[in-house]
């Protein structure tokens, strides 16, 4: 399974951004799916997750209630809406493919990613 994100770009501290991420094909079995960003010279972190049916999410607590994840399981895709932007949140964002069915935080847990895609909120 391939995924391409998209939607990065630099917006104003405040503005908002959405993200997608596109799956090359659906996997053989149902999979949660998760969005994750890394900073300059920092970890990857988690930032959100959505389990298969779309019926449960979890954020990181620096972005609950900003961020919204949504699924089209029809359409293959993963998207994060992104609100209230701060410059914290400047990262390359990644999507990924969980191993299973539920929502999940260890990205050890994820079987495919995304080559990731830029957002820099300027102050």
């Amino acid at each position: 399974v391939q995924l391409q994100a998209s939607g990065g770009g630099l917006v104003q501290a405040g503005g908002s951004l959405r993200l997608s991420c596109a799956a090359s094909r659906r996997t053989n079995s149902n999979n949660g799916m998760g969005w994750f960003r890394q900073a300059p010279g920092k970890e990857r972190e988690f930032v959100a997750t959505i389990n298969w049916r779309g019926s449960d999410t979890y954020y990181a607590d620096s972005v609950r209630g900003r961020f919204t994840i949504s699924r089209d399981n029809a359409k293959n895709t993963v998207d994060l809406q992104m609100n209230s932007l701060k410059p914290e949140d400047t990262g390359v964002y990644y999507c990924a493919v969980a191993l299973g069915p539920t929502t999940s935080t260890d990205n050890k847990r994820y079987r495919y990613w995304g080559q990731g895609t830029l957002v820099t909120v300027s102050s």
